[in-house]
């Protein structure tokens, strides 16, 4: 298969993968049950679920231990990732990259990605951001590493495959959305430790 960009070939082929075997831990599934039930306290309302960039469905099951009620969807540009995720049996997973317009036949309560935006070309972030947008009817959600502006970082040898900055500002300043709330998970909490990832809530106005 052709991708538009560099990462996306990355994360769909044999890196992808190695990045199942890395993040595949119960003391990671447990430390995003305590990241989503803060997320989703500001969030009344939310029955229907999508997850951009969902890998194996480490999110969607966290989702699922705080609420089985949840009608939930994934996206996912690795195909062993993909298939992992959807033998869960907890979500409509579909293969396929978040670069393309994504179908809006179907819209979600809350859309979200985590540590997922952190690994798209700038370039390309507006396609994500249209589709977030365009497959919400209520909220959005980003969960990654924040910086008040843009910066590059190496990845694991790796150059032009981790950037970080205000996500969250450029879809408020984008799309008119208002912030419900935000927080931020550190790496050395002693009991749900992670990545030093910052989250935020965003509703439509």
């Amino acid at each position: 298969m052709t991708y538009a960009t560099e990462q996306e070939a990355f994360w769909a082929g044999e890196f992808g993968e190695a990045y199942i075997d890395r993040n595949n831990s119960e003391r990671l599934m447990v430390a995003n049950i305590a990241l989503f039930r803060d997320l989703l306290r500001s969030a009344p309302g939310v029955g229907s679920i999508l997850e951009l960039g969902c890998n194996i469905g480490l999110n969607l099951r966290a989702l699922n231990v705080l609420s089985p009620r949840f009608a939930m969807s994934g996206y996912e540009i690795n195909d062993v990732a993909a298939d992992k995720a959807r033998a869960l049996g907890i979500a409509d997973i579909i293969s396929g990259s978040i670069l393309d317009p994504l179908p809006t036949d179907k819209t979600y309560d809350l859309t979200f990605t985590k540590t997922v935006l952190i690994h798209i070309h700038p370039d390309a972030l507006d396609k994500v951001y249209a589709n977030l947008h365009a497959l919400s009817n209520r909220y959005i959600a980003v969960c990654e590493y924040y910086n008040p502006t843009p910066m590059t970082v190496p990845y694991r040898g790796n150059a032009e495959r981790l950037f970080k900055r205000d996500f969250a500002g450029e879809l408020i300043d984008r799309y008119g959305l208002q912030l419900v709330s935000y927080g931020f998970a550190y790496h050395r909490d002693p009991y749900h430790p992670q990545d030093d990832i910052t989250w935020f809530l965003l509703e439509k106005p």
